[in-house]
């Protein structure tokens, strides 16, 4: 089962009208993570006890002592509505180890970030370190309604100063530019053709952006996505999931080479067991977070063989036809599959 802790809130920082930053009164000793990466906090409900929500960290692991996560008050979110109406210093809340995998495997590496509304979280962090460690250039396109709806707006102006040959901030507001049209943003990605892309915020600005990078040119390995979904479940329960049945097509057992880390390990994979525990059991950690097939944190590439997903809502068909998979919702097909994490 996964750990969670039980963190004290240090401050509550206003950013907007409709935003919050939750500073934790703990340091990146305790609980450590990369640039662009989330929590998961759970919620107190009085329906059935606790709800489980991802939010992305804020905070960069480079130059924040803290850790941060910013929510945005959404009008039908049960979640952003408890914390920005009830969270303060004091507060202590139920979070699990920080997971996700967007994130840049280089912090050298020149970085075209897209952000619209509160998807600046996870982008501001891997700006921020990108600045602190790396020497690339830094180039941000930032959507949001109107001038108020500019989450950050006060430290990017700062760093944009600070970093002036490195760092480019472009607005893009509704109220003046109207939305973000594929074609502009295919003009403007076209720029900058060799940098690493990274998507956050509402999924039709994704999908808008993601054709607007691919007909620029970018090839998929550099468009890296951020996508979340509600939880089914909550994965601060003590209950374990069923485990799926195989289905009768599927051999009683398989063997799996999986390569993670630069290393290769091979595995009998029972026919009923999915690829992130049999990957648990046999000591490899994994990258994982809800384990139900709504966050892509899990997200490998089946290189040889095939696999049967139980659950999936986050890849889309380019990425099933590129062969990635998610290991908490994979079971064995073939009699030999290869796996790469890298």
């Amino acid at each position: 089962m996964p750990e969670f802790h039980r963190l004290r809130v240090a401050e509550v920082v206003e950013e907007t009208a409709d935003a919050r930053s939750v500073v934790f009164d703990v340091d990146t000793a305790r609980l450590p993570y990369r640039p662009g990466q989330f929590l998961t906090l759970r919620i107190p409900s009085e329906r059935c006890g606790s709800v489980a929500r991802a939010y992305s960290l804020s905070s960069s692991p480079v130059t924040d002592g803290r850790l941060a996560v910013t929510v945005k008050r959404t009008a039908e979110g049960y979640a952003s509505n408890w914390i920005c109406d009830n969270v303060a210093a004091g507060s202590e809340i139920d979070v699990l180890e920080p997971a996700g995998v967007f994130t840049p495997k280089s912090l050298e590496a020149d970085l075209l970030l897209f952000a619209a509304g509160s998807g600046i979280t996870p982008i501001m962090s891997i700006l921020k370190s990108a600045l602190a460690t790396g020497s690339g250039r830094v180039v941000l396109v930032y959507a949001n309604r109107d001038e108020r709806s500019v989450i950050f707006a006060r430290e990017l102006t700062e760093l944009a100063a600070a970093h002036p040959g490195r760092l480019l901030v472009l607005h893009w507001l509704e109220s003046v530019q109207g939305l973000p049209t594929q074609e502009a943003l295919q003009s403007l990605a076209g720029a900058f053709p060799e940098h690493d892309a990274f998507l956050c915020g509402p999924k039709p600005f994704m999908d808008t952006t993601r054709k607007a990078l691919r007909e620029a040119g970018f090839p998929k390995s550099s468009i890296h996505l951020e996508r979340f979904a509600s939880l089914a479940g909550n994965p601060f329960d003590t209950a374990t999931p069923a485990a799926a049945e195989a289905e009768d097509s599927q051999p009683e057992d398989s063997v799996v080479e999986v390569t993670i880390d630069g290393e290769a390990h091979t595995f009998t994979w029972p026919a009923d067991k999915r690829l992130l525990d049999l990957l648990k059991e046999n000591g490899i950690q994994a990258p994982s977070s809800c384990a139900e097939g709504i966050c892509a944190a899990c997200e490998c590439r089946v290189t040889e063989g095939e696999v049967t997903m139980v659950n999936n809502q986050v890849l889309e068909q380019e990425d099933l036809d590129d062969g990635y998979r998610l290991a908490c919702q994979s079971l064995p097909k073939t009699p030999k599959v290869k796996v790469d994490y890298d």
